[in-house]
């Protein structure tokens, strides 16, 4: 941390700095992500995910592929709803969580960690019917993606309570995500191909012992998370991320949401951010945050983009921070929650104000 005053450095160069802006290339068709001797085919974005990922393709290191699929529920500014499965190729963890967002309190951290690369492996794809069903140890858990609902279960101990969770989430028709393939440079074999699925209205139940808790579709949204990347061994990142019921001036509601990331690898062929609107993404260009935060997390942050589209400031209220010390890696993890206003612009020119939205964004310094 700099002296008192002084302004702490990026990891990254911020687009202001860009000699261009992305190429922002847009993926329609199925293609390979990967050559069978490992190196990086695509670069972009798509509505869908169109890249065909084969993990025998990724070229090998002690533990640079990585993958996850990751489901976290704001119920309002209430609570936190975590599910998550990740391999980190020399073995990985299934894990549910609870935490009250008034407070901070960890009310549940259920988590089941495994050894091995190959000895539980979620699907390759994100978009078709699939389902990702396995027992590890004592916990067992039931990932199943239908053509209009994804359902959740987990089941486990938390401090020799039993752990069980049930969530139901909405698909509504025609519902596109955000895929991104980012490269690094110097490394034709390193990449980070990520899946947002936003504005999935959901329901559902989570008990710990004797304690229930319960949520509805009124407040209540899924994000999904699906990363599939061989990474170099330490890197920086951003993500924030939100949804929302609007009303127009016709009276009419409509559901919002918002997808930012930044500071991964190189930026030049895509950018991970957009606005979904009704089901559909609306690409924005580059975003980034008008003071690094490290430091100052509950200060108010201020984001915008480089083509003047998304201009939101977050009021923080909690800083949500775990450092978790693996030995072989290490991730660092401030996730903060606040209160955004401001306004976002659709493809089409229509200015959108966004009001008392609550969500968040992260900072994360990871050694994995």
């Amino acid at each position: 941390m700099g002296k008192m005053g002084e302004e702490l450095k990026r990891t990254y160069v911020p687009f202001t700095e860009w000699k261009e802006k992305s190429k922002q290339i847009e993926y329609t068709e199925k293609t390979p992500l990967l050559s069978p001797d490992g190196k990086l085919l695509a670069k972009g974005w798509a509505r869908r995910n169109v890249f065909e990922y084969n993990r025998d393709y990724v070229r090998k290191g002690v533990i640079s592929r990585k993958e996850w699929d990751f489901y976290t529920i704001h119920v309002g500014d209430e609570m936190q709803v975590l599910i998550s499965f990740a391999n980190i190729n020399i073995g990985g963890y299934v894990a549910a969580k609870l935490v009250n967002l008034k407070t901070g309190e960890v009310i549940c951290d259920a988590i089941q960690y495994f050894l091995g690369a190959n000895k539980h492996v979620s699907p390759p794809v994100i978009d078709v019917p699939n389902r990702f069903k396995d027992q590890i140890g004592k916990t067992r858990f039931d990932f199943h993606t239908k053509e209009t609902e994804r359902t959740l279960y987990f089941k486990s101990f938390f401090k020799g309570e039993p752990v069980e969770v049930n969530v139901s989430m909405e698909i509504m028709p025609e519902l596109e995500n955000i895929t991104t393939v980012l490269p690094f440079k110097n490394d034709n074999t390193k990449f980070f191909m990520t899946t947002k699925q936003m504005c999935m209205p959901c329901e559902g139940k989570f008990s710990v012992g004797t304690y229930t808790y319960e949520f509805s579709k009124e407040n209540s949204f899924c994000t999904v998370d699906w990363g599939r990347v061989n990474t170099p061994h330490e890197m920086v990142w951003y993500w924030g991320s939100g949804n929302q019921y609007i009303t127009d001036a016709n009276g009419e509601k409509h559901l919002l949401g918002f997808e930012i990331t930044w500071a991964i690898g190189d930026e030049s062929y895509a950018t991970e951010t957009c606005i979904f609107y009704d089901g559909k993404v609306h690409k924005i260009g580059a975003v980034d945050v008008e003071k690094f935060p490290k430091g100052r997390f509950l200060e108010p942050w201020k984001i915008v983009s480089e083509d003047g589209r998304f201009n939101m400031t977050m009021v923080p209220t909690l800083d949500n921070h775990s450092d978790v010390d693996f030995k072989v890696g290490r991730m660092n993890c401030h996730q903060v929650f606040g209160i955004w206003n401001g306004d976002v612009t659709l493809d089409d020119g229509t200015k959108i104000e966004i009001k008392n939205m609550f969500s968040f964004c992260e900072y994360v310094e990871n050694k994995w």
